[in-house]
């Protein structure tokens, strides 16, 4: 696959990968990928991401130890979001939850 040519990014270079459990296939976190991230997640293993707010790369685990081992990675039909099938070695989300979807809206 070539990912600069197969997959649509955004007008900042990015996309947006939902990261889920490859096991329990619970939804953790979304993240967004840019080409090199998405390329160093190939490479590596593991996940690594773009962070819009710091401007650099983002090593899911670098600093917590909470670090995403890949499985399978899928793009949807539109090749403009990616799935990301992990096995999770911790939380995913920064506040010690197992994912970032752990609060509901109540109709």
């Amino acid at each position: 696959m070539n990912i600069q040519t197969e997959l649509l990014w955004n007008e900042n270079g990015l996309i947006p990968a939902i990261v889920q459990d490859a096991q329990t296939k619970q939804v953790l976190m979304l993240a967004y990928m840019n080409a090199a991230s998405l390329q160093k997640t190939l490479e590596s293993g593991e996940t690594w991401f773009w962070s819009r707010s710091r401007q650099e790369f983002w090593h899911k685990g670098g600093t917590s130890g909470n670090t995403q081992q890949v499985v399978e990675i899928h793009y949807d039909c539109d090749a403009d979001t990616l799935l990301v099938l992990v096995k999770a070695n911790g939380p995913a989300c920064h506040t010690g939850a197992v994912s970032c979807f752990y609060r509901k809206i109540q109709p």
